[in-house]
C-alpha cells in the first residue's frame, strides 16, 4: 500500500537513488575534496542501507563549505505501519525506540507543533560509526500520517558536526512542510525559513 506524503526540500538538495552513486562520486572528484569524497561515500553505503527500511524518498545535501570544499548530508522519508491506532501513542513509541534508554550527550528530544497538530516528534544527537570510531550527526523526526496506524519518520544525517544546529532547523523546517493531501494547483505555502543559507552557503 502507498500512502500519500508531500513535503519540500530546501535548495542545494537533490534526489537521489542507489542507482545515482557513480554520478555523486563524479561530482565529487570534480570539487577535488578528499574529505567530502569520503563523506559522500559514507553516506551512500547508508543509502544503501535505507533501500530495505521502508523508505519512499532520498536525496543529498551538497553546500560549499570551507576548508573541506563541500559540505555532505542525507535526507530520507520513510513511512512505517505501527501496532498502535492512537497516533500519540505511536509516534512516541517509534520516537522512544529511534532515541534509546539512555540520553546522549548534547542530545535533543522535543515535541514540535504542527499546522497539521498531529503529534510529532524530534530527536537529533551525534552517534559513533561502527568499527571506526567516526562521529556523525544524526537528526529524526516521527509524526503520525494522517492515516493510522502509520508514522512518517525523516532523517538528516552528516559528518559535518560543526553545522548541527543549522540541520536540526533544516529538517525541522522540511516537517512543516508536509501534507498528506495533493496540493494540486493551489499556491504552496513557504516553507519556515531555515539557516542553511547563513551557515553553509
Amino acid at each position: 500500500m502507498t500512502l500519500p506524503v508531500w513535503f519540500r526540500l530546501p535548495p542545494g538538495f537533490h534526489d537521489i537513488g542507489p542507482g545515482d552513486r557513480a554520478a555523486l562520486d563524479e561530482v565529487t572528484n570534480a570539487l577535488g575534496s578528499a574529505e567530502a569524497q569520503e563523506q559522500l561515500s559514507w553516506l551512500m553505503d547508508r543509502l544503501d542501507e535505507l533501500s530495505g527500511h521502508h523508505g519512499v524518498h532520498t536525496a543529498v545535501g551538497l553546500h560549499p563549505d570551507e576548508p573541506v570544499g563541500v559540505c555532505t548530508s542525507l535526507f530520507s522519508l520513510a513511512v512505517h505501519r505501527t501496532d498502535h491506532d492512537n497516533p500519540r501513542v505511536a509516534v512516541a513509541r517509534t520516537a522512544l525506540a529511534m532515541a534509546g534508554p539512555e540520553p546522549r550527550p548534547g542530545s535533543i528530544r522535543r515535541f514540535l507543533d504542527l499546522p497539521s497538530s498531529l503529534p510529532c516528534c524530534l530527536i537529533a544527537g551525534t552517534i559513533a560509526i561502527p568499527g571506526s570510531g567516526q562521529r556523525v550527526f544524526q537528526t529524526r523526526v516521527v509524526t503520525a500520517h494522517a492515516e493510522s496506524p502509520y508514522v512518517v519518520v525523516l532523517g538528516l544525517t552528516s559528518a559535518s558536526l560543526q553545522h548541527a544546529e543549522a540541520y536540526t532547523d533544516i529538517l525541522e523546517a522540511v516537517t512543516h512542510t508536509l501534507g498528506f493531501t495533493d496540493p494540486g494547483s493551489s499556491p504552496h505555502r513557504a516553507a519556515r525559513p531555515s539557516r542553511i543559507s547563513e551557515v553553509l552557503l
